[in-house]
């Protein structure tokens, strides 16, 4: 899924963004699995930060209560090593009420069915809010949507997902505008069958989405797949560092003509469109081909205050999206997991 060399930024720049959030409690991930009966824990410290907050006469929490999860792709190499259930309780410590999954399996940890898994994630107060799963391979057994679109939602239905969707582009026939249509008809399918189940489909953007189409270079791919794909249907799961990536990358046509734009516009347009988002960072660096250097969330450059409050202002809107902290390959999986989850519950609405 990592498509980038991460490397993180100096101390001094994550103090900038971050205060004093996390700094005293650099424990490695040893330490926090070998210390659960130590009473500090993440989510308590976002509570001394919120509460400073308010002391301090600053707004609201810009996280609904309970929305703030996290993609277990983050967390892969501590799944397929200690298991779900080490990797849940310190989720549960950290604050977090909500999981993306990226596979059913926890590899040397041993077999696990999905009752036990689903059985697990609540006894930790983590709902399962989605899964990524592949749109098609060229391996007819393989596990996908357009292989085995019938168990791909028996199980998630089996987890009691309330989506189910694909990290995968829509560019399974080319990137020409008809074939952008092609599988927009595909994933219109996927959707009914997901909604016939009680359930939503939606897809998960990298950068390349917003490309522009080989045979039409006025048009935006992205655009294609919004305009051809039922919005009763298919939603879109927003990958804001991969957005912000793809702004970058094609803020111009293929001739050199201008054609910028806004992530966030895209949600504010048709925001029930966009039950999930993936709050990743990175920090500015135009040498770079996607603009950015991944890194933890709250030590780059992308303006989450700013992002979730416009989101979450919306009427009627505040309590329907779902926001998953992510990062590619983080340095210590659960120290980042700390880290997004003090980051994002200090975050303030401004008066």
């Amino acid at each position: 899924m990592s498509r980038i060399s991460h490397t993180d930024p100096e101390l001094t720049h994550r103090l900038s963004r971050r205060g004093m959030l996390g700094v005293a409690a650099g424990a490695t991930a040893a330490a926090l699995l070998g210390a659960a009966a130590a009473p500090a824990t993440a989510a308590t410290a976002a509570e001394a930060t919120a509460a400073e907050a308010g002391a301090a006469g600053r707004g609201r929490p810009v996280l609904p209560p309970g929305r703030l999860g996290i993609q277990l792709y983050s967390l892969r190499d501590k799944v397929s090593t200690l298991g779900f259930a080490p990797v849940f309780a310190e989720l549960e410590k950290y604050g977090y009420g909500e999981i993306e999954l990226a596979g059913y399996t926890q590899g040397s940890a041993g077999p696990i069915t999905l009752a036990q898994l689903r059985r697990l994630a609540k006894d930790h107060g983590l709902t399962p809010i989605g899964s990524h799963v592949g749109y098609y391979s060229s391996d007819p057994n393989a596990y996908t949507f357009a292989q085995n679109l019938t168990q791909v939602l028996d199980d998630a239905e089996a987890l009691g997902l309330p989506h189910i969707g694909t990290a995968s582009g829509p560019f399974r026939y080319g990137s020409t505008v008809d074939a952008w249509k092609r599988a927009a008809e595909e994933f219109n399918a996927y959707g009914a069958a997901a909604k016939a189940r009680g359930m939503k489909f939606y897809q998960h953007n990298h950068s390349d989405e917003f490309s522009f189409a080989s045979d039409n270079p006025k048009v935006r791919l992205y655009d294609v797949l919004l305009a051809e794909t039922d919005p009763d249907l298919v939603f879109l799961e927003m990958d804001i560092f991969w957005a912000y990536a793809g702004q970058f990358r094609f803020s111009k046509r293929p001739d050199g003509t201008p054609a910028p734009f806004e992530p966030l516009d895209y949600v504010l347009k048709q925001p029930h469109r966009y039950p999930l988002f993936h709050v990743k960072d990175g920090v500015s660096d135009p040498s770079n081909q996607f603009g950015y250097q991944m890194v933890d969330v709250g030590d780059g450059d992308i303006d989450y205050q700013r992002f979730i409050s416009a989101v979450t202002r919306l009427r009627g809107e505040r309590l329907t999206h779902h926001w998953q902290a992510e990062r590619d390959n983080p340095t210590d999986s659960l120290t980042f997991a700390r880290r997004s989850s003090e980051y994002l519950h200090s975050l303030r609405e401004k008066c």
